[in-house]
């Protein structure tokens, strides 16, 4: 079990880093918190999406899996779901214009939310979903399941920090409102436009 682990390790991380840095509802969030927030006040928010992923792709491989595939409609309520957050996500986010906080009224997404948000990810679903039927590390597919979800952590950790750090770094040429406001409305456009693919399959049923 274990060379046949081995010798198909480097798909598994590739698949997992290339899902995990490009562009994305969380990807899209944590540049935004960067930069709003800092990297420090975003690790909760960081930790959170990769133990959310994990938790949803255990979930799926031991079980969840089976459920959409034999109660089909339940993708559908997935998807009006995930639309209704992700408009609110991109309203909040887009209305955000200054990163200097007051008390109770602007903060980063929290680690409990952060992991609740990756059941309304469409991103996320994809993800767990293609590695629970695609990807196979293992033979028996427990393992394969938990093989993968450990992967998800360790390999895609250091991958969405980058969109964080980034944020982080631009936070002095941001510091000037109007430029924070622009780079807010983007971001919340960027969230919008990633609802694109939910919309169209929505209509076409």
């Amino acid at each position: 079990m274990l060379p046949e682990m081995l010798s198909a390790l480097p798909a598994g991380m590739l698949f997992v880093v290339v899902t995990s840095i490009t562009p994305g509802p969380n990807n899209t969030m944590l540049l935004a918190s960067g930069v709003n927030f800092g990297f420090r006040r975003t690790l909760p928010h960081i930790l959170g999406i990769s133990a959310g992923v994990v938790v949803l792709m255990l979930s799926v491989g031991f079980g969840l899996g089976q459920v959409f595939r034999h109660i089909p409609s339940l993708y559908t309520v997935l998807e009006v779901a995930s639309i209704a957050y992700l408009l609110y996500l991109a309203w909040k986010i887009g209305s955000s214009g200054d990163i200097k906080v007051k008390s109770g009224e602007h903060r980063p997404m929290r680690f409990h939310e952060a992991i609740a948000f990756q059941w309304v990810n469409p991103k996320a679903w994809m993800m767990v979903l293609t590695a629970a039927t695609t990807i196979r590390l293992s033979t028996n597919f427990g393992t394969n399941t938990m093989a993968m979800a450990f992967l998800f952590y360790v390999v895609g950790l250091p991958c969405i920090c980058i969109w964080a750090a980034f944020g982080t770094s631009m936070r002095r040429f941001l510091s000037n409102p109007r430029r924070l406001r622009a780079f807010n409305v983007l971001m919340a456009l960027s969230l919008l436009v990633s609802l694109y693919p939910m919309f169209a399959h929505l209509l076409q049923h």
